[in-house]
């Protein structure tokens, strides 16, 4: 029987827990990452923002010694399909007890139930582009939505009179918040402007097929040129194919206003193709912030409870100071239409 001094039995505690201690921060963090879509193009370019960033941080964790990550990625879907698929992997996730869960919801209800799961596991969890209903939530990373619609309205605004009322279809989606708040954001900017306008029906699309319904249903119900004024779609992935179905049809007199940033419809603004402003998301940052802020959490460091990326306004005005979705946020400038936010700022927004 071997026995050691009280020194030497502290000695080998002390070497166990470090070689313990140095074998955890060699462990990587799971990280569950759940996408919404591979077909909308904006949230496309959020992910790579995201895991660029994931391969940032672990250069920096290999040149520091800090902990590593690696994620694990599911993508839900479009439509009600894509609901139900992204329920099911919140549930089978939290079940795996991840260190943390980066979630772009596709419904802002339906996540509600896993987030409260989540929440009860101590697993934290960040969102990102769309919030959660219910539940807690670590960090909620967005584009400034509010912002995206009132640059819309407060543009189109400029192009009418305001003493006759703009003929206004909306293509908008109700069902997650960002595009919820494009809308309100947009018709405030009209309110304020002073500009008289009239819905005259709505429709909802945020992908390519829905926004071709929508379009086809806008064409059969106004056929006629000059029966509509604007249209405001709340983003590129509906609103695309509603600018190319009325561009094919002729209907070259309507004026659309619309939010996200595709390339495609910067090359519609460029030609002057019935897109006059697109509020472009920076989804490349986007991503990347919601990556980084997941790793602070991680690390114990306090993050705030929202961040707002800053959305650009696109017009014929302002294309040569727009980088693309990839960033980086290009600096403040005057507006050159007329705003009560005359400057355009390129900051964050956190709340404390």
């Amino acid at each position: 029987m071997r026995f050691f001094t009280p020194l030497l039995l502290l000695a080998l505690l002390s070497l166990n827990a470090y070689a313990q201690t140095d074998a955890q921060a060699k462990t990587p963090w799971s990280i569950g990452v759940l996408y919404w879509s591979n077909t909308i193009a904006g949230q496309i370019a959020m992910r790579k923002g995201l895991e660029e960033e994931a391969e940032k941080i672990n250069r920096e964790a290999k040149s520091t010694g800090k902990r590593p990550i690696v994620l694990t990625s599911k993508i839900a879907g479009d439509g009600p399909q894509g609901i139900e698929n992204q329920i099911q992997q919140m549930v089978q996730l939290v079940a795996t007890k991840p260190d943390a869960i980066i979630v772009q919801p596709t419904d802002n209800a339906a996540l509600a139930g896993p987030l409260i799961a989540a929440n009860r596991a101590g697993i934290p969890v960040i969102a990102y582009d769309q919030y959660i209903s219910e539940g807690t939530l670590a960090s909620f990373i967005t584009s400034n939505n509010d912002q995206a619609g009132r640059l819309g309205g407060e543009y189109l605004a400029s192009l009418f009179p305001d003493e006759k009322p703009m003929q206004l279809v909306l293509v908008e989606y109700p069902s997650v918040s960002s595009t919820v708040e494009r809308l309100n954001g947009f018709l405030d900017a009209l309110q304020e402007r002073g500009q008289a306008y009239r819905i005259l029906a709505s429709f909802q699309a945020v992908q390519p097929e829905e926004g071709a319904r929508a379009a086809h249903a806008i064409l059969k119900q106004f056929p006629d040129k000059g029966s509509i004024d604007a249209i405001f779609t709340v983003n590129d992935g509906g609103g695309l194919s509603v600018v190319d179905i009325l561009a094919a049809a002729g209907r070259t007199e309507i004026v659309v206003a619309t939010v996200d940033g595709d390339p495609a419809s910067v090359a519609n603004i460029k030609a002057k193709r019935l897109t006059r402003i697109d509020s472009a998301q920076f989804c490349g940052p986007l991503g990347a912030t919601a990556m980084r802020t997941t790793y602070q959490v991680l690390l114990g460091k306090k993050v705030s409870p929202q961040i707002l990326i800053p959305s650009f306004p696109i017009t014929t005005q302002t294309l040569t100071r727009y980088p693309g979705w990839a960033g980086p946020i290009p600096a403040a400038f005057q507006k050159p239409w007329p705003s009560r936010t005359p400057l355009w700022q390129n900051r964050l927004v956190e709340a404390p």
